[in-house]
């Protein structure tokens, strides 16, 4: 397998063409999407509150007005990258660029001594762990066949054969 860093483009694996928008797998993928992208555009208003940086400021975040509304840019680009499927694996890697950093800073569940707290921030840790796994499976496998990159995969292979 090659490298990924090496690739001059992220096409890793392919998006099937001749798998119909319409059809089950193209249905479920833009499903899917939707309703992972949905947890990051609906939170990402949420770091233009001044309450946010508050609160990672008190987690620890250094700089935390300037992080805290860039990361809220970063994931309402990311989650709409990947609702849309345009960019879809780009989209995707920026929102683990998101998660690693967020999930080891803002949910720091060991070493809390009220137990109610520490259940809760372990829940938050686990919740973006699994965030992660998906953006890395977006990331590999790509919008699917209802996506914009599907289309322009489709379009630019239309141009091609003509």
């Amino acid at each position: 397998m090659e490298n990924i860093l090496h690739r001059k483009n992220w096409d890793f694996a392919p998006i099937d063409i001749s798998v119909k928008a319409t059809s089950l797998e193209g249905v479920l993928m833009a499903t899917g999407r939707a309703l992972y992208s949905l947890v990051f555009i609906t939170s990402s208003f949420w770091h233009f509150n001044p309450a946010a940086v508050t609160y990672a400021t008190n987690q620890g975040l250094l700089a935390a007005s300037f992080f805290v509304p860039l990361s809220g840019l970063l994931i309402l680009a990311g989650g709409l990258s990947v609702l849309l499927g345009y960019h879809a694996r780009l989209g995707a890697l920026a929102l683990a660029f998101f998660l690693v950093p967020t999930t080891l800073i803002m949910h720091r569940f060991w070493g809390l001594d009220d137990a109610y707290l520490a259940a809760h921030q372990q829940s938050h840790f686990i919740k973006n762990t699994a965030l992660l796994g998906a953006s890395l499976l977006i990331c590999y496998f790509g919008s699917g066949p209802a996506s914009v990159d599907a289309a322009r995969l489709r379009r630019q292979k239309t141009v091609k054969i003509e």
